[in-house]
């Protein structure tokens, strides 16, 4: 652990940190499990080579779940561009009814709204920029700010990455002009979401319930959230069923979940290169 961190965290929380044991599975940053001299634990992510905020991000949008009052969060500890310190969560066990708490929790999340498209701040999607600040036609405009926020921005940095195929140029345009008619019927009041939740963006707490981590928060349609689960697995019948009971969603949903995967496997194409562009393509084709 960098020197300059752990006096840093000694200093503002006036603890001696008396052990840190590297913690497996971050991608994108190093984690640590911090003792105090009180027997107090944290976590402590460190990512000394990104050069923005996305550590004082990830402490807004921790921040903003909360306010929500709905499920879970870790609470932030210390944040700066460098690291965030955060109340370190004893993993446990599921709980015999977890997914259908979770659904119910996640859908009374959705419920916290704003009156705006977009965020205060533009934040992260993994390692890449994710863009949130909305222009004046974007603000009440989910399609406007959808395409231009999500999708056109992922495609021009796939230009920028050599992604940028013909098929893939002509896959845009096209879909581009079906836009509209792709998400009429949607129509809702802005939902806070996670922004990136996958089998791997929730923890077990120590009670057996759902904890959210490592935010991309906006606010947006709440179809778009629910779209990023059904991408890498992790969630079953229980969850989904339990989350349109007690907030049932507009009819059409099933239609409409392939343009919200699209955003995701876009970002993993740019992230991670040519192996996710055959399920981009199809994606972008299922509603041509």
């Amino acid at each position: 652990m960098n020197q300059k961190i752990r006096n840093k965290i000694e200093e503002e929380l006036k603890v001696k940190i008396t052990s840190f044991n590297s913690l497996s599975g971050g991608c994108i940053s190093n984690a640590y499990k911090l003792k105090s001299a009180g027997n107090k634990n944290y976590l402590l992510k460190i990512n000394e080579g990104h050069k923005g905020d996305m550590f004082l991000n990830e402490a807004h949008g921790l921040a903003e779940l909360k306010k929500a009052n709905a499920i879970k969060v870790p609470e932030v500890i210390l944040a700066e561009k460098d690291f965030i310190l955060l109340e370190f969560i004893n993993s446990s066990v599921r709980s015999k009814n977890f997914f259908k708490d979770f659904g119910i929790k996640f859908s009374e999340m959705h419920r916290y709204n704003s009156s705006t498209f977009g965020f205060y701040e533009d934040n992260y999607i993994g390692a890449n920029p994710q863009p949130n600040i909305a222009a004046k036609d974007e603000e009440d405009s989910w399609n406007k700010f959808y395409f231009n926020k999500r999708i056109l921005y992922q495609y021009r940095l796939a230009e920028k990455n050599g992604y940028a195929t013909e098929e893939l140029r002509t896959g845009i345009s096209r879909l581009e002009n079906k836009f509209e008619a792709i998400l009429s019927g949607s129509e809702e009041s802005p939902s806070l979401l996670h922004g990136d939740l996958w089998s791997g963006n929730y923890m077990v707490d120590e009670n057996g319930d759902a904890c959210l981590i490592d935010p991309a928060v906006y606010y947006g349609h709440r179809e778009a959230d629910l779209g990023m689960t059904k991408l890498f697995g992790g969630f079953n019948s229980e969850f989904y069923s339990s989350y349109n009971e007690n907030f049932p969603l507009p009819e059409g949903y099933d239609y409409r979940e392939n343009i919200y995967k699209l955003y995701h496997v876009l970002n993993h194409l740019n992230l991670f290169g040519r192996g996710y562009y055959a399920q981009v393509i199809s994606l972008i084709y299922y509603y041509l």
